[in-house]
């Protein structure tokens, strides 16, 4: 296990770093310039080019693209991010003002994913070719291939516009969790039905369930105690990785409801070519996706004690 850890955070390393030098790199060839976007946002004229130079010579945007690399390099070597162009404000504490927010949708788009797809991907297992088990194949396809805008979109139209029920946007209360949060979950709990009940049906198969099955264990016990435990194994996976998406900032759904999270002042961002926050939020976003994959390797060790004794020899 000690050797698994240092290999990943000696790999996370690389991973941040190349991720945040491809991001820079492709926004400081994109063309445009970011101090005359920033300078219009924030007074809504055109500026003018004394302004926009004493912008760029301000910020170090003048300088060559391997003497800003180097600048942030050294910044990150002191635990710092830099500056945002548009606010004014340190990067990391523009990402920890709205991870919070973030976060917030994401544990609960993901347990309510889990609490409604994990039991009815199971249950589809146990009755495989039945009428429900069709349905939730149906189900759970429309579920993936419905587009997460499109989705919110029509929550919007129906509970907010047309019933009145739910705000649109906002943030603050658990009514204006409601609609994101579904939105969310959609696609998440048609994923995780799919591979539950294919999971679940591979492992049904298997000589030990046939034996317990023999030996008089109740179906209950088999399914519940027996073969969810080895079929959740690949499940954790994709657990994993819709976790890390939610984490770094569901960007579509936070724009459309207006969710004030890190994906959404990151697409914000993008727009202005906010030079600093891009690269601290992509350098934390690979982290938080970094972190996630070890949490998901050492559940790994837990669900199938063969990981653990692969890793010894």
């Amino acid at each position: 296990m000690r050797r698994l850890l240092i290999q990943r955070l000696v790999s996370a390393v690389f991973v941040m770093l190349i991720a945040s030098f491809l991001s820079f790199s492709l926004l400081f060839s994109a063309p445009g310039n970011p101090a005359e976007t920033i300078l219009r946002q924030q007074s809504g004229l055109d500026p003018t080019y004394d302004e926009i130079e004493l912008f760029m010579k301000r910020h170090d945007l003048n300088r060559p693209f391997l003497v800003q690399c180097l600048q942030w390099l050294y910044l990150l070597t002191h635990g710092k991010l830099g500056v945002s162009l548009r606010t004014g404000e340190p990067v990391l504490e523009e990402f920890t003002a709205r991870f919070g927010a973030t976060f917030q949708l994401a544990v609960a788009a993901m347990a309510l994913s889990v609490i409604i797809g994990l039991p009815i991907g199971v249950f589809a297992a146990t009755k495989p070719n039945s009428l429900f088990d069709h349905i939730i194949r149906v189900v759970s396809l429309a579920g993936v291939s419905i587009p997460e805008f499109w989705l919110g979109l029509m929550l919007m139209l129906c509970f907010s516009l047309a019933l009145g029920w739910l705000p649109c946007f906002g943030h603050g209360t658990v009514r204006h969790l409601v609609l994101p949060v579904v939105t969310l979950a959609v696609g998440i709990t048609a994923s995780l039905m799919r591979f539950v009940r294919t999971s679940m049906l591979e492992v049904l198969n298997l000589d030990y369930i046939k034996t317990a099955k023999a030996k008089g264990l109740r179906e209950v016990v088999i399914v519940w105690k027996h073969a969810l435990k080895n079929a959740l194994i690949p499940v954790v996976t994709i657990l994993g990785t819709q976790l890390g998406h939610l984490l770094a900032g569901a960007v579509i759904v936070e724009t459309v409801f207006s969710w004030p999270g890190i994906g959404k002042f990151f697409v914000d961002s993008i727009y202005a070519r906010d030079y600093p926050v891009i690269q601290g939020f992509v350098l934390i976003i690979a982290a938080i996706y970094v972190l996630v994959n070890l949490l998901v390797d050492i559940l790994y060790v837990y669900l199938d004690p063969r990981v653990r004794y692969e890793g010894r020899s």
